[in-house]
């Protein structure tokens, strides 16, 4: 898998996640198929950053109303990565040009 395929959306909405930036890491929804070597080197291409570590945890879908029943959301994974001191993605960049 390329690194576009593993790394599907960076999850920064969060209190957990925002509590976590203060702490130099970051989290990622990321395929259920990708081990922690394959995330650390897409992290790594993607953003020109260096991993310390990467923690992986699969988190259960919801069940949610569809129409008269309900209905069960796919489980997806998603990765706590460190990064190495000095090291930051910003998700946010302001643009220069006003």
């Amino acid at each position: 898998m390329n690194p576009e395929q593993i790394i599907r959306r960076p999850i920064v909405l969060t209190e957990k996640a925002n509590v976590l930036r203060t702490k130099n890491q970051v989290v990622f929804e990321v395929a259920r198929e990708a081990d922690k070597l394959q995330i650390r080197s897409a992290i790594e291409k993607l953003f020109n950053v260096k991993v310390t570590s990467v923690n992986t945890m699969i988190v259960r879908g919801k069940m949610r109303r569809m129409g008269r029943g309900y209905a069960k959301l796919n489980n997806w994974k998603k990765a706590v990565v460190t990064l190495k001191d000095g090291d930051t993605i910003d998700f946010f960049a302001e643009n220069a040009e006003s």
